[in-house]
C-alpha cells in the first residue's frame, strides 16, 4: 500500500511538473491537442473534431435555394474503381452536379446530405473570395496593397513589401512550416493555441515576398486578419453576408475560432458544413462570380483567381488549385484528408468528395492520385 501511495504521489508530481514546463515553454497548447485529438485515437485533425472547439455559427439563407435534381438523378451506378476508393479511403459524401442539378449523390458511414464535417483547407478558397469581395466593396485597394497597412507586425524589411495578393497566392515568403503531424510545428500550434493572432504576428521572413509559391496555411490566416482589419467585420459575419446567405445555403455551418476571448477564425481551415452547400461556392466560380443572374463577385477577379500566378507553379492561382486531367482543366477547393469541390466550367460539372482520408501517395501541398480517380470515375459515370 505504501508503495502504491508513493507511486501515485510521484506520478502526480511528475504530471504537475510536465504541465508547468508546458506553460513555462509556451507549449501548453499541447494539452488541448492531447485532449481533443490524441486521446480520442487520432494523430491529426479529423472530420468531427469541430465538436471539441469553440465555434461561431454562420446562418443559412433566409431564402434557401435547394439544388434541383437532374432528370437522370441517381440513374447511374458507381464504377467498381470508385466503390473501392470510397471504401478504402473512407468517403462520406460523393456528389456529381451536372448543369447545376444534382446528377448523382451518395453518403456513407452514417453521414447524410445535411451532416456537418470539417472542410479543412477548402476554406482557403472562401477567404480568398472574401478578399476579392473586400476589394470590390472598397475596403482593400487592390491585390497590391501592402499587408503592413493592416498588420503592424509586418512593416519592417522584406515584410513591408508583402501584399494581400501575396497572401492569397501563397507567396508571402514567411518561415511558416506546413507540418501536420509534428506536435511542435507552427501548424499544430495554430490549430490548438487560444491566441492565433499572437502566433501569426511571430512569423519571420524567410524569402522575399511575391517571388514564388510555397504552400502555407499561415498566409491564409494572415489574409483573414487583413480582411477583418480592413472591413471592421468578423470574418464569419462577412462570409455570411457576402456568400453564405446570398448563395441560398440551406444549412447553418460552424466556423472554428481560436477561443471565445480572442474570437479569431481559423481561416486556413475549419468550416463544418455539408457537400451540397460547399458546392455552391464552386458554382459561383464556375459561373465567374454570377449567381442567378446577379454578379456577386467581380468576374475579372474570379478569372485571375483560377489562373496560375507563377509559371513555375501552374497548380495554384489565388486561393484555388488547378489541375489538368485528360486534357481538361479543373479548378478546385482542396482540404486535408481529401475534401474536394472540383469544377469543370466548360462541361458544367461540379464534383464534391468529402471523407476521412485521401490516397497516401504524395506530400502536403501536392496532388494525390485520388483526385484524378474521383474525376475520371465521375466522367465514366456521366459517359463524357
Amino acid at each position: 500500500m505504501k508503495f502504491l501511495k508513493k507511486s501515485l504521489k510521484f506520478l502526480l508530481i511528475l504530471l504537475v511538473v510536465v504541465v508547468g514546463l508546458l506553460y513555462i515553454t509556451d507549449t501548453d497548447y499541447l494539452l488541448k491537442a492531447v485532449r481533443t485529438i490524441y486521446m480520442r485515437g487520432h494523430t491529426t485533425a479529423y472530420l468531427e473534431d469541430y465538436k471539441h472547439f469553440d465555434n461561431q455559427k454562420i446562418e443559412a439563407s433566409d431564402n434557401p435555394q435547394p439544388w434541383s435534381n437532374h432528370k437522370d438523378y441517381n440513374s447511374a451506378k458507381p464504377t467498381k474503381r470508385l466503390i473501392k476508393a470510397n471504401k478504402d479511403w473512407g468517403t462520406i459524401a460523393y456528389v456529381i452536379i451536372k448543369n447545376d442539378s444534382i446528377w448523382y449523390e451518395e453518403y456513407y458511414d452514417g453521414f447524410g446530405e445535411d451532416s456537418k464535417s470539417n472542410s479543412f483547407s477548402m476554406v482557403k478558397s472562401y477567404v480568398s473570395g472574401l478578399m476579392g469581395k473586400a476589394i470590390q466593396d472598397g475596403y482593400i485597394k487592390s491585390l497590391d496593397q501592402p499587408v503592413c497597412d493592416f498588420l503592424p507586425a509586418f512593416c519592417e524589411g522584406d515584410a513591408a513589401k508583402m501584399t494581400v495578393g501575396d497572401l492569397s497566392s501563397m507567396a508571402s515568403g514567411t518561415n511558416w512550416d506546413e507540418a501536420y503531424y509534428s506536435p511542435l510545428s507552427i501548424t499544430t500550434r495554430a490549430y490548438f493555441d487560444d491566441d492565433l493572432a499572437k502566433v501569426m504576428n511571430g512569423l519571420k521572413m524567410e524569402k522575399k515576398p511575391g517571388k514564388a509559391f510555397k504552400y502555407a496555411s499561415g498566409d491564409t490566416q494572415m489574409l483573414a486578419m487583413v480582411i477583418e482589419e480592413a472591413t471592421g467585420k468578423k470574418l464569419y459575419n462577412y462570409l455570411e453576408e457576402s456568400f453564405w446567405k446570398p448563395l441560398g445555403s440551406e444549412n447553418d455551418v460552424l466556423w472554428q475560432v481560436d477561443s471565445e476571448d480572442h474570437d479569431l477564425v481559423k481561416a486556413y481551415c475549419c468550416i463544418a458544413g455539408n457537400a451540397k452547400d460547399f458546392a455552391r461556392f464552386g458554382k459561383l466560380y464556375k459561373d465567374y462570380g454570377k449567381w442567378n443572374g446577379q454578379q456577386i463577385l467581380d468576374s475579372s477577379f474570379v478569372a485571375k483567381s483560377i489562373t496560375p500566378r507563377f509559371s513555375e507553379s501552374p497548380e495554384y492561382g489565388y486561393g484555388w488549385w488547378l489541375k489538368d486531367v485528360n486534357d481538361k482543366n479543373f479548378k478546385m477547393m482542396r482540404g486535408h484528408l481529401g475534401q474536394y469541390v472540383i469544377v469543370q466550367p466548360e462541361d458544367n460539372i461540379i464534383i464534391v468528395r468529402l471523407g476521412h482520408q485521401k490516397s497516401p501517395d504524395s506530400d502536403i501541398g501536392q496532388f494525390t492520385k485520388d483526385i484524378t480517380l474521383y474525376i475520371e470515375e465521375a466522367y465514366k459515370m456521366l459517359d463524357l
